[in-house]
């Protein structure tokens, strides 16, 4: 770790203790707890875009797709690989939780997790990317299809990344400790 990324960690544990009077412990019980949820939710949406990507040739109307819409359609399954590969990366750490369980790694555990799963989440964003791509290029066309892409694709980075911008900009979760602190 960088003296940069030390720091970035004393003033967290400093914080969580500050504010929610809690240990190291107590505060990665609370992370990983939180990932669980995360993890849940997450989960469910690549189940369905990649059930959705596994039927799709099987339907009548596959046939009518057009040899760019084919494409696409090749390189969303492809994506769909990062679907799998992202449930995979989301149901990981249930493993890792499982392999170390009462070996007292969890720092390791939540670290490894969270790791994880923003590289499972970026995965199904990409594959989500794709099947916006596939789905109005094949209602409407190909060049609807790649707008709607892009702004699926800016919507996704964007969303993903408001919470760190208004952090930075605003300090949200940094109030002032009360003087009975």
């Amino acid at each position: 770790m960088s003296d940069s990324s030390d720091d970035r960690r004393r003033d967290d544990d400093e914080w969580n203790y500050r504010a929610r009077h809690e240990t190291e412990t107590q505060r990665l019980d609370r992370n990983w707890a939180a990932l669980l949820q995360e993890l849940r939710v997450v989960q469910t949406g690549v189940q369905l875009l990649t059930g959705f990507l596994l039927t799709l040739p099987f339907q009548q109307r596959f046939t009518d797709l057009t040899d760019f819409e084919v494409g696409v359609y090749l390189v969303t399954v492809a994506l769909s690989v990062l679907s799998v590969l992202s449930t995979m990366l989301l149901v990981a750490p249930v493993g890792i939780h499982r392999m170390l369980f009462r070996r007292h790694a969890l720092p390791a555990l939540v670290a490894t997790a969270h790791k994880l799963t923003v590289s499972g989440i970026a995965t199904f964003g990409a594959a989500l990317v794709g099947v916006v791509l596939l789905i109005f290029s094949f209602v409407i066309s190909p060049r609807v299809g790649l707008v709607a892409a892009a702004v699926a694709a800016v919507l996704f980075c964007g969303l993903s990344l408001l919470a760190t911008i208004l952090r930075l900009r605003h300090r949200i979760d940094d109030p002032a400790p009360s003087s009975s602190d």
